[in-house]
């Protein structure tokens, strides 16, 4: 077995300064194979300006002479290895519990293996998280402990791809489209032309869909209004 994933602490860009992030909600952005921190990033222009935007670096290096990061292999015997996808959700719920535990809400979103990863923690840990995007990515196969739970929950996922996408398995998209309407209250788009990557439209989409989360986190943990 091998050991235990953790995620550099110094490798994560914050949106806000630390004095400025307890008690609101938080957005983790998950990039996608051989990408880093920086990557996902850059789309907070597009990302609800009242939200705090967290955005680690996964803890794998791939194998020369891939640059960036990545959350499990893709190549080799262990590529999309389920087990190895729920190995980087535990450290990702890991960090979030040690990094932002008095968060208002959390929320995920993840592009490629990145949404694959937040869609496992989803299933991992299904009372901790109030949403996830999954942009060109999947759901692993094969059971998890918290799967009855999250198809009580029934959390709000957006899944966007393009219908030109060819870097996910047929069989990995297949599964998803029979596994996700059972277990969450799933939203999105399959975006005509596009191929492994995001539109203008998907990002469009994305922000309507996280306002939307957003306004109904805040609903549910606002105080009555005594009148």
């Amino acid at each position: 077995m091998s050991e235990p994933l953790s995620l550099d602490t110094a490798a994560v860009l914050w949106s806000h300064e630390p004095a400025d992030r307890p008690g609101r909600h938080l957005l983790v952005l998950l990039h996608g194979y051989g990408a880093d921190e920086h990557d996902l990033f850059g789309l907070r222009p597009h990302l609800p300006d009242d939200v705090v935007v967290a955005a680690p670096a996964a803890p794998l290096a791939p194998p020369w002479p891939s640059p960036g990061r990545s959350w499990y292999p893709i190549e080799g015997l262990d590529g999309r290895d389920p087990a190895r996808v729920t190995a980087a959700a535990h450290a990702l719920v890991d960090w979030i519990d040690a990094q932002a535990a008095d968060a208002a809400s959390v929320g995920l979103l993840g592009f490629s293996q990145g949404a694959a990863v937040a869609l496992q923690a989803l299933r991992l840990a299904p009372a901790r998280f109030a949403y996830a995007v999954n942009l060109s990515g999947y759901v692993a196969p094969g059971p998890l402990p918290g799967d009855a739970e999250l198809a009580e929950r029934r959390p709000a996922v957006f899944w966007g791809r393009g219908s030109r996408d060819d870097v996910i398995p047929a069989a990995m998209i297949a599964h998803s489209v029979e596994w996700l309407p059972a277990h969450a209250d799933l939203s999105g788009r399959v975006y005509e032309g596009l191929t492994h990557s995001v539109s203008e439209q998907e990002l469009a989409d994305v922000r309507t869909f996280l306002d939307k989360q957003l306004a109904a986190v805040s609903a549910s943990t606002s105080p009555p209004d005594p009148r």
